[in-house]
């Protein structure tokens, strides 16, 4: 009984020696950070093949046990190689996730902050020139469902798309429902291409996509739309798609699709992406 008694007191003293060491501010900034951390991991593998991986090492991780358990040396030498370099391991394999990765930071709101703000003319000329570009997009997806043509138009936002652009052919020309029903013609030469728009110009057009490597995505859903998945995976544009075959008006970012949209749809979740919450809703 004295023993039991003398094992509690040792605990709780382990306890409190534990909190006295304790630095509110520091270690709870510590905490939180890592925390964020770990959710930031979790969230970003949760819809990839990491998730796969993970079962994989827990898989090997049972079989190292077993090894250590019955004492298998020359097994046991490939496990310890195998840890040692883990940490390599992991970068080649995940080396498409943590691009990815880098690049939401670095095209966050955060790091996209603008300490010095200064709404002079060519700001305010900026954001109308982007209301009038949706405003174009916004007919023209809706000429090309009721005639169902075929389109995919990109909007560049802060990540470059120099190499997706470098695949078309360079345009820089006003944008105009003109422009768009011309290049996406049937029977024009770069019609099966998307469409850059930056900086509210046709900038690009004939450009290739890289397709999406989600398994998960629906069997329906040809190249085009596979095409804009795929370069909203890797960006932070945001992709206007229309089906050949239905007609049908997609809207994806973030390698999320919203298909089947109306046109005054496509133009809210536009203005609501491309502009600031404020000036969505004052041009709504």
């Amino acid at each position: 009984m004295a023993q039991t008694v003398n094992e509690i007191g040792a605990f709780f003293t382990k306890f409190i020696n534990l909190f006295s060491t304790y630095k509110i501010i520091g270690d709870t900034l510590d905490i939180l950070f890592l925390t964020f951390i770990v959710y930031s991991v979790l969230k970003l593998i949760r819809d990839s093949r990491a998730i796969n991986f993970l079962k994989g090492f827990g898989v090997l991780l049972v079989v190292w046990l077993f090894v250590k358990v019955f004492n298998m040396q020359t097994v046991a030498y490939l496990f310890d190689i195998f840890w040692k370099n883990l940490l390599v391991i992991s970068v080649i394999i995940f080396a498409p996730e943590i691009r990815k990765a880098l690049d939401r930071i670095g095209t966050s709101k955060f790091s996209n902050l603008k300490i010095f703000s200064f709404h002079g003319f060519s700001e305010d000329k900026k954001i109308e020139d982007l209301k009038n570009a949706i405003q174009v997009v916004t007919k023209s997806a809706s000429y090309f469902s009721d005639e169902k043509i075929g389109a995919i138009i990109v909007f560049e936002r802060f990540t470059p798309l120099g190499e997706i652009i470098n695949t078309g052919i360079i345009i820089n020309s006003v944008l105009s429902n003109e422009m768009l029903e011309n290049v996406f013609y049937p029977k024009a030469p770069l019609h099966d291409g998307a469409v850059i728009i930056r900086n509210s110009k046709l900038y690009a057009a004939g450009c290739i996509l890289p397709l999406t490597q989600n398994t998960s995505i629906a069997s329906s859903y040809g190249t085009r739309h596979r095409a804009s998945i795929g370069v909203s995976e890797m960006s932070d544009c945001a992709v206007v798609t229309v089906s050949e075959e239905t007609g049908f008006i997609s809207f994806t970012v973030n390698g999320k699709m919203k298909s089947g949209i109306s046109d005054g749809e496509l133009r809210e979740y536009l203005l609501d992406y491309l502009l600031s919450e404020k000036e969505a809703k004052n041009e709504k």
